[in-house]
């Protein structure tokens, strides 16, 4: 069995966040970059336990991205994998993006696709459905468990007002939440390991990127803290529908 797993490349959450060039672009000065934590936390663990079950599987990592990703990738294969592929492009459009992987996957007759939820910086939530439709397989989203008994995934995932639980041959695309895995760490052995793993770089397939950015804002500033007297109920009013417009 073949794995194939998304990484995406993020900013610390503890950055300051900046624009430049007329707020059309990304001012990435002095940003601390990590892998995107859906993707580690959730996608590439769960995949690592599965091999750790069965010593066959061939893990299998992905990006997208410039040569600015290899850090990041070298991080990710410290936790585990066999190898790294990325795609050199610079893009952040989606289509473009599960393009690429989707020509890989193909090339590569994977079994198992994983991808985080959603990216911490786009918050798009769309590549895992878009690899799946490219590469005409099922999907599955929003996973918080995932089981594999041969061919056949178990998948529960929440939906309103409760869970919900699927089954589906492989191949699939799964695109993993929350709960379905356990955070871990590298050890000083995945690390070392890691400097040596193979990290193939290929070129781009022709794919017309459908959305381009066109500038960015940053949220307005919060407004300063307002304390009401508990027996000012008048003034509370009147600061919720007047400022708040919240009633």
């Amino acid at each position: 069995m073949k794995i194939l797993v998304c990484i995406s490349k993020t900013p610390d959450t503890t950055s300051k966040i900046a624009f430049k060039d007329g707020n059309t672009k990304f001012d990435d000065a002095g940003v601390q970059w990590i892998i995107n934590p859906s993707d580690e936390w959730n996608a590439l663990v769960r995949a690592l336990e599965l091999k750790e079950k069965d010593a066959s599987i061939v893990l299998h990592l992905i990006s997208v991205g410039g040569a600015d990703y290899d850090p990041i990738i070298r991080k990710a294969l410290a936790l585990g994998g066999d190898e790294a592929i990325r795609v050199n492009a610079d893009s952040s459009d989606s289509y473009f993006i599960a393009s690429q992987i989707a020509a890989v996957a193909k090339e590569g007759a994977y079994d198992l696709i994983l991808t985080g939820k959603e990216t911490i910086d786009y918050n798009g939530s769309s590549i895992g459905g878009f690899v799946a439709e490219l590469i005409d397989v099922a999907y599955v989203s929003l996973a918080t468990k995932f089981d594999l008994n041969g061919t056949v995934a178990t998948i529960d995932r929440e939906i309103e007002g409760g869970e919900e639980t699927n089954e589906v041959s492989l191949p699939v695309v799964v695109s993993c939440q929350k709960g379905v895995a356990e955070q871990r760490i590298p050890n000083m052995r995945g690390i070392m390991a890691a400097r040596t793993k193979p990290l193939k770089v290929v070129e781009p397939i022709a794919v017309d990127a459908l959305t381009s950015l066109v500038s960015f804002e940053l949220p307005p500033a919060k407004a300063g803290v307002k304390l009401v007297a508990a027996d000012n109920v008048a003034e509370l009013v009147r600061l919720l529908h007047e400022e708040a417009k919240a009633i």
